[in-house]
């Protein structure tokens, strides 16, 4: 779009850049600044347009992106040129990921570019690499303290490594996606040292003060995120004598981006680790971005607007890149991540689906898909171009922020539902086989989030511990239940490392003083390799977990329907236990996947007369595409099997 004014402001801010920047190639660069000027000059001007260093730091900005653009690789730049033809790819039911440490999984990342074989063996192509930069011992948060943006653990590797991962990855087509931790630096870091040596400049980037007077405001309406180990949201530094703003842990300071200089420098770093061949930038604590008095400081339009500049900026220098909102808060909110009012995604083209994620722990709890229906159907429709990341365990721990509105529909309290969740996966209910730990206590609310692996909590770690066969063999159909849901709903399918086997608990964790205080450690392991040889013996539990997600990943990729074009409807059932969607083919409006799953651990029907318009769907015709034989059924009525599911087709 031309608008006077902004693109009068471009032309000077063209004359002052480096002469040698002038007098590189920056063809495409000018075509793509021009084509998204004016909306980078307008979201910055509503950021800091009353500033009276606004030009010049526009200036800056500018210069910041043309000098990454100059450092772009040429391959990357021919994959920016393919992905703006294919704008869509990211949509496509191709892409599996998974999330891994890379210590965690094999070490350093030359033993991550050595295990990109199993990988594939499994089926996956998208590789999401937790944090590895720089981190203060034993105060790391693991890997999100950062204290310098543009090195890596040395213990992990060098930037030549991850160049030659991505580069490896790259010519086996498989995406790699790195983390920026957007929101806050450890105290440690060159800013911070920097701001406590007394540097007016970087003491600006952060938010610091003298007296409590300010702190005690902002903390009449802000929430704790860890009540239990870092209470309240400010921490007095002794060597500085200012109160600073640390809303996750007392060493991590968080960033502020009322001021220009912050936002230049994060997008600098952003587009720094696009151009060390990340095809996806996962953008980590989001919703916490722009802090108001009188508000919780999450959420607020500025974070919004934060984002959009963020993604106009990227679009001009790398425009292969997606971005990953880390944005766990509530279901409503979440869905603006995406970016509102628009068809394409403005912000982030990708999302955690942490709504869908403590769903599908409640439907484990209660063995019914009540309140799993009613949060899905309540949660509006993502935009057009924009998808979610499905996943069922991660790094994090499980967060129970469902809608009091939707917990209320279901016939639950809302308090007492989520107390019972977190003691049915704690294994303090009766009848309960989940081995995990409440996570995050605050004694103030009786909240409480819950730490384990999947495998412990589907059951798994007891079933073994008892040698219940029985028990082993339903923990394993609960994990390979809610891993079909994740690879047919619609989105990004996103494993986590070690659940492809089966690893259970980690307590190791207890004896490092520096993690005891954490029991997330639980969840994040160390393969053992041994175990995970395993996979080749038919009949072991790593056999038949593995093979079972090889399989279902490997027909996946086959199924048009699975690819993400808002072609996924409900099937309101009248049996509670029982969850089920169309999925369809945008353009081929009688191709159809019907996908049913069985949470109790007792067989259950579903009436196929009831199915409406696509009424086809005949016992007699149907054809489960995962045993690729028919499904159990008397008449009209289809049988599920306890703690199974169906994909299917009813053509031949």
């Amino acid at each position: 779009m031309y608008e006077q004014v902004s693109h009068s402001l471009l032309n000077e801010i063209l004359d002052e850049l480096k002469p040698e920047v002038r007098r590189q190639d920056l063809r495409y660069f000018y075509i793509r600044l021009g084509a998204n000027f004016y909306a980078i000059y307008s979201l910055f001007y509503l950021l800091y347009g009353k500033r009276a260093d606004f030009k010049e730091q526009m200036v800056k900005l500018v210069s910041v992106m043309a000098n990454q653009y100059l450092c772009r690789a040429e391959e990357l730049e021919i994959t920016d040129k393919e992905r703006e033809k294919d704008h869509n790819w990211f949509l496509n039911q191709q892409w599996v990921g998974m999330a891994l440490y890379a210590d965690g999984f094999a070490g350093n990342l030359n033993g991550v570019r050595a295990g990109l074989p199993y990988l594939q063996e499994l089926g996956i192509n998208m590789l999401h690499i937790m944090p590895m930069l720089k981190c203060p011992e034993g105060a790391s948060d693991g890997g999100y303290a950062v204290s310098d943006f543009r090195d890596l653990d040395e213990r992990i590797g060098t930037l030549e490594d991850i160049q030659e991962l991505a580069g490896n990855m790259h010519k086996r087509d498989m995406l790699l996606a790195l983390d920026v931790v957007v929101n806050h630096t450890s105290n440690e870091h060159e800013w911070a040292k920097k701001a406590r040596a007394g540097d007016s400049k970087f003491r600006d980037y952060y938010y610091t003060f003298e007296t409590r007077d300010v702190p005690d405001m902002f903390e009449e309406t802000m929430p704790e995120i860890f009540p239990e180990t870092a209470p309240g949201n400010f921490t007095w530094d002794g060597e500085m004598n200012r109160w600073v703003m640390t809303v996750f842990n007392n060493y991590q300071w968080d960033l502020n981006y009322s001021n220009p200089s912050v936002f230049i420098e994060m997008i600098d770093i952003i587009l720094f680790w696009a151009n060390q061949g990340a095809d996806i930038i996962r953008l980590d604590a989001v919703a916490f971005l722009w802090k108001k008095i009188g508000s919780s400081c999450q959420n607020e339009r500025e974070a919004h607007l934060i984002l959009q500049l963020m993604k106009d900026c990227c679009q001009v220098v790398a425009p292969g890149v997606v971005f990953i909102a880390e944005a766990i808060v509530a279901p409503l909110e979440i869905i603006k991540y995406f970016g509102e009012d628009a068809v394409n995604a403005k912000e982030c083209e990708i999302a955690y689906n942490a709504t869908l994620m403590a769903l599908l722990w409640d439907a484990v709890a209660t063995h019914n898909a009540k309140l799993l229906n009613c949060g899905i159907r309540s949660l509006p429709d993502k935009l057009d171009r924009a998808t979610w990341l499905n996943y069922i365990r991660c790094h994090d721990d499980i967060g129970l922020g469902f809608d009091d509105n939707d917990i209320i529909a279901c016939g639950y309290n809302p308090h007492e539902h989520r107390k019972f969740l977190v003691n049915y996966l704690t294994g303090n209910f009766k009848g309960s086989n989940a081995r995990g730990l409440p996570f995050g206590n605050n004694p103030k609310t009786g909240d409480a989030r819950i730490s384990g692996s999947l495998a412990s909590l589907a059951g798994l770690e007891t079933a073994l511990g008892t040698g219940d066969q029985r028990a082993i063999d339903h923990a394993i159909k609960r994990i390979i239940l809610l891993h079909s849901l994740i690879l047919s709903f619609g989105g990004i399918p996103l494993l986590y490392y070690g659940d492809e086997i089966g690893t259970l608990n980690d307590c190791s964790f207890l004896k490092e003083e520096s993690k005891a205080h954490d029991n997330r450690w639980m969840h994040r392991p160390r393969i053992n390799w041994d175990k995970a040889e395993l996979r080749k013996k038919n009949g072991t539990v790593e056999n038949r977990i593995f093979e079972s997600l090889k399989r279902l990943i490997a027909l996946r990729k086959t199924i048009p329907e699975f690819a993400d074009f808002n072609n996924r409807d409900l099937i309101e059932l009248y049996n509670p236990h029982l969850f089920a969607f169309w999925r369809s083919q945008p353009e081929q409006s009688s191709s159809h996947i019907l996908v049913v799953c069985n949470f109790d651990s007792s067989p259950q029907h579903m009436n196929l007369t009831r199915l409406g318009n696509r009424g086809m769907f005949r016992s007699g015709s149907l054809r489960d595409l995962c045993s690729n034989s028919a499904p159990a059924s008397f008449g009209d009525q289809l049988v599920i099997p306890p703690l199974h599911f169906y994909w299917l087709t009813d053509r031949i």
